[in-house]
């Protein structure tokens, strides 16, 4: 399903994921060319209890540098960026991170829906996001931010998805622009990569 223009210019894409998501992000990013520009900001749920290792884990895997998103950092290109456990990431208006400890959203910190949010509201229609597998309703507002700012709107496809939750809440919020398949979001993003 596809009703944008896949050539608007695209400087960052956030995606969200839940429960089947360190697979499925693995399947989208997992050999991407070295060439890859775009700064990819992740937010995955995690137990805030626990240290995430998802930075390690995908640096092995990706070309381009992979690490968690500290405060006041700037949002370098060709960089994969993830929410560390127990605090929200938002992306201010000069481009650099901030980590804050605010309520949880939709039961979960880092929350999907802040981050997009704060990405559409700096990026405007120069942002791509993307939701994924997952077991609440975290990320479906967080789109609509995106798609009302101008950006693009990526749903993976719910009977792809190992947990539909979450796609199928994000669709029934807004109409994406895309609503793909793994494979097929994998192929829309490496089109964004070349403006």
């Amino acid at each position: 399903m596809a009703s944008t223009n896949t050539h608007q210019r695209i400087d960052a894409v956030v995606i969200g994921a839940s429960a089947g998501g360190v697979h499925a992000l693995l399947t989208l990013l997992a050999d991407l060319p070295r060439s890859f520009r775009l700064p990819l900001i992740a937010v995955l749920h995690l137990p805030a209890s626990r240290e995430s290792l998802l930075a390690e884990i995908f640096q092995h895997r990706l070309p381009i540098a992979v690490r968690e998103a500290a405060d006041k950092e700037s949002i370098a290109s060709s960089t994969l960026y993830f929410a560390g456990p127990g605090y929200h990431l938002s992306v201010e208006m000069d481009r650099t991170f901030s980590l804050s400890c605010e309520e949880a959203v939709h039961y979960s910190r880092p929350s999907i829906d802040v981050l997009m949010a704060s990405a559409a509201d700096c990026y405007g229609a120069a942002l791509a996001g993307i939701v994924l597998t997952g077991a609440n309703q975290d990320g479906a507002a967080g789109l609509a931010r995106i798609k009302q700012q101008g950006g693009l709107t990526v749903v993976q496809d719910p009977a792809d998805a190992e947990i539909p939750t979450m796609p199928e809440a994000a669709i029934a919020m807004l109409k994406p622009d895309f609503i793909l398949k793994l494979a097929g979001i994998r192929d829309l993003l490496l089109k964004l990569n070349h403006p």
